[in-house]
């Protein structure tokens, strides 16, 4: 739908045979929730009559501007979500993110909600916003999940909208809620800390939960309203759908310390982070410290072989437009927030750091980028 569009009868039965497709891979109680609750915390409603009461209420209705592509699973459950809640679902015209597109959106329609993908797109809209291209002050809650949201993109978004709440959701396609950290006005810039779920444990390499507090890092696990597993693929399923005592979970691939308070500090994803010189390094980390630097828009780090250290850690940074930065104040500037073994050996700076049009990081490319620059060197 273009921005504005209500859904009509023949999306509605789309929507419909979809809901019988999730069926067969879902619990049917989590898909109700997902489907039917007036909110997604309240439960399933008991009878067609309640949920016809409460699209009837039209306090609770939402006008969701969905940014990414519905390919992403944040934007097209929550806007199945509302749809479903007899609200008003906005997409984007463009085939790539353009903050101006936004800008109209709000202008034009006014959404109250909407969904982005961390700072691939929330930097690009701060940075309009900075240059006074429009106003998103019609949104109230603006949710993002899947990726790293820096706290500073956070704290500037919020300076354009005081009354903006950020809710930046932790969770992915197999394990949803499994924690959440909310920012306002209060306290924008703070340290992102997810609040676990009930059903969220952070699990050490011998698959049992980790002691808050202790300070040691394990692998998120998701339990209650959880999946059956992976579609024809049994030996997938068996690696991630483990039972921890007479409970099941999916692992997610997200690594974590959990506090004393029950809150926990996102490390990064396992399958990404770099051995180098016998230590761990998490990517997201070091990416977050760069783009702390003020000439930078965006960054990927990632590990090469390396006879000496293992893997050497090296990144592509695209700097921000008439911006200027070398490589080794880059550097510098990392080892000045992070350990010295955290900051990358090689930097290449690229025109575009390379990502899907959902806003996930294309790893891949960027090592290709960063070896086709060392070989032209």
């Amino acid at each position: 739908m273009r921005a504005g569009e209500v859904a009509d009868e023949t999306t509605q039965a789309g929507i419909r045979r979809l809901r019988a497709e999730l069926i067969a891979l879902l619990d049917v109680h989590s898909v109700l929730i997902v489907l039917l609750a007036p909110t997604p915390e309240a439960g399933p409603v008991a009878t067609l009559a309640d949920h016809c009461t409460n699209v009837a209420d039209t306090a609770t209705v939402s006008r969701i501007l969905v940014m990414p592509p519905l390919m992403h699973g944040t934007g097209f459950l929550i806007g199945i979500y509302t749809m479903a809640r007899g609200g008003t679902v906005m997409t984007l015209p463009g085939l790539k993110f353009e903050p101006a597109e936004v800008f109209a959106a709000c202008a034009t329609h006014t959404p109250d909600l909407a969904v982005l993908v961390g700072d691939a797109f929330a930097r690009p809209l701060l940075g309009g916003l900075d240059r006074g291209e429009g106003s998103i002050a019609s949104i109230k809650t603006l949710i993002s999940s899947g990726t790293m949201w820096s706290p500073e993109v956070k704290a500037g978004l919020l300076r354009h909208n005081p009354e903006l709440m950020i809710l930046d959701s932790l969770g992915s396609s197999e394990s949803i809620g499994m924690g959440a950290s909310v920012q306002t006005a209060d306290n924008a810039g703070a340290e992102t800390r997810f609040v676990a779920g009930d059903d969220t444990l952070v699990l050490d390499e011998d698959m049992q939960p980790v002691a808050p507090g202790s300070g040691v890092a394990g692998r998120i696990a998701r339990g209650g309203l959880i999946p059956r597993g992976y579609y024809k693929d049994e030996a997938k399923s068996a690696a991630t759908f483990v039972r921890v005592g007479d409970k099941r979970y999916v692992l997610a691939g997200d690594w974590a310390t959990i506090d004393a308070d029950g809150s926990m500090v996102l490390l990064g994803r396992g399958s990404q982070c770099i051995n180098t010189g016998g230590e761990k390094v998490f990517p997201e980390e070091v990416e977050e410290a760069l783009k702390t630097h003020p000439a930078v828009e965006d960054a990927l780090v990632f590990g090469v072989a390396d006879d000496k250290w293992g893997q050497r850690i090296s990144a592509v940074v695209e700097l921000s437009p008439g911006a200027a930065a070398d490589a080794a104040a880059l550097v510098a500037h990392v080892r000045g927030r992070l350990a010295a073994y955290k900051a990358p050996k090689t930097v290449t700076i690229v025109p575009k750091v390379p990502r899907a049009p959902n806003g996930k990081a294309d790893y891949a490319t960027a090592r290709d980028l960063a070896e086709n620059a060392a070989t032209a060197a």
